[in-house]
C-alpha cells in the first residue's frame, strides 16, 4: 500500500461527542482543549523554512469567543502544541478576526505548501479541517430550497431553517491510474495549461452508480484512447481542493489492443507519452513531475522503483 502524505491520520473523529447539542461547549470546558484557526484555507504555520512544518494550535481563551467552532476529534500523538488525547476545535475566521485576536503575527501558510512534511496528527487535523471548511463555505444555503442553514452537531452537519432538512458533508471521489504497457512503461500526459515538460498520470471523476473499476477503464479511454485491464488498487488519501478522494490504480494496456495508439482527448488532456524508467531517469533534471503532496507522484515512484529527483523538487514547486 503506498504512504501517501494526506492519508496520515492521528485524530480520533469522536463521533459520538458530536451528537450532543452542548458538545463543543462540554469540549471548551477541557483543560487541555486546544484550537486551530483558519483563513481562507491557510493556517498559522511554523518551521516551514526549513522543511519541518508544524501547525499552531492555540488556548480556548485565545480563540473561543469565536462562535461557530468546529470539533475535529481528539489528538492521538503527543507534539509540541497537543498533548496526548487533546480535544481539537477548528476556528474559522476572517481577517478581521485575525487581527482582533492578534494572531496576524504568524505566519499563515495553505496545505499544497506544507502537506508534505507533516506529521501525522498535523497532517490528519489539516487534511480534515480544511475539507469541513470547504464544505460550510459552499452549503450555507439549502440546495433544495435555497435557504439559510446553520451549523448543527459540532459542525458536522447543517439544517434548513425553512424546512429542518439536516445536510451532510459529502466528498467526490476520482480514479488516478498509472497505466503500464508490455514493455513495462508509464503513460504520462499533459494538459495545455501546463507548461513545457509537465507530466502526470491519468485521472478523473468516477460517475454517478459507477464502480471504481468501472470508471478506471472508462476515464482511460475517454482521456487518451486505450483500453486497459487489471485495475489494481495502491491507495486512497483525501484531496481537499475543494472535496475529492484521489483512489490511485494500476491498470495493465489490454494485451488484446496492444498497437492501439494513445491518443490525447483535447479537452483535458493535450499530450501524451509513454515513458520507460530510462527516459525518466535521463530527463529527470527538465521533468516537471507532480508534487510529493500528490498520489500521482508517489504512484510514478512506485512504478519507476525508487525516489525520483526532478525539475519540481530542484525548484521547490
Amino acid at each position: 500500500m503506498l504512504k501517501l502524505p494526506l492519508a496520515q491520520n492521528a485524530v480520533d473523529r469522536d463521533y459520538l461527542s458530536r451528537e450532543s447539542v452542548s458538545a463543543v461547549s462540554d469540549i471548551l470546558l477541557q483543560p487541555n482543549v486546544r484550537v486551530l484557526p483558519m483563513l481562507n484555507g491557510e493556517v498559522p504555520t511554523t518551521g516551514v523554512h526549513n522543511g519541518n512544518p508544524e501547525l499552531v494550535y492555540f488556548d480556548a481563551e485565545r480563540i473561543a469567543s469565536y462562535e461557530n467552532l468546529i470539533y475535529l476529534g481528539k489528538s492521538e500523538l503527543e507534539t509540541d502544541y497537543v498533548s496526548y488525547g487533546a480535544p481539537i476545535l477548528l476556528a474559522i475566521l476572517n481577517r478581521d478576526l485575525v487581527a482582533e485576536l492578534g494572531l496576524d503575527e504568524f505566519e499563515w501558510h495553505g496545505l499544497r505548501k506544507t502537506g508534505a512534511g507533516l506529521n501525522p496528527l498535523d497532517a490528519g487535523v489539516y487534511t480534515q479541517a480544511l475539507a469541513i471548511n470547504n464544505w460550510h463555505q459552499s452549503h450555507q444555503f439549502c440546495p433544495r430550497c435555497g435557504s439559510a442553514t446553520e451549523i448543527i452537531k459540532a459542525g458536522w452537519s447543517r439544517k434548513c431553517l425553512a424546512d429542518g432538512q439536516e445536510i451532510f458533508p459529502r466528498t467526490d471521489p476520482a480514479i488516478i491510474v498509472g497505466v503500464i504497457d508490455q514493455q513495462e512503461r508509464i503513460l504520462l500526459g499533459s494538459q495545455g495549461s501546463w507548461g513545457e515538460n509537465r507530466w502526470s498520470i491519468l485521472a478523473g471523476f468516477v460517475e454517478a452508480g459507477e464502480s471504481l473499476q468501472a470508471a478506471v477503464i472508462r476515464e482511460m479511454y475517454e482521456e487518451a484512447g486505450v483500453r486497459v485491464t487489471n485495475p489494481r488498487y495502491l491507495g486512497s488519501q483525501a484531496w481537499p481542493f475543494p472535496a475529492s478522494l484521489m483512489v490511485g490504480f494500476f491498470a495493465d494496456l489490454d494485451p488484446d489492443h496492444p498497437d492501439i495508439e494513445a491518443v490525447p482527448d483535447g479537452i483535458e488532456i493535450e499530450r501524451l507519452r509513454w515513458f520507460s524508467r530510462a527516459e525518466i531517469e535521463a530527463e529527470a533534471d527538465r521533468l516537471y513531475l507532480p508534487s510529493r503532496l500528490s498520489i500521482s507522484r508517489a504512484i510514478i515512484e512506485h512504478w519507476f522503483g525508487a525516489e525520483i529527483v526532478c525539475a519540481t523538487d530542484r525548484e521547490g514547486l
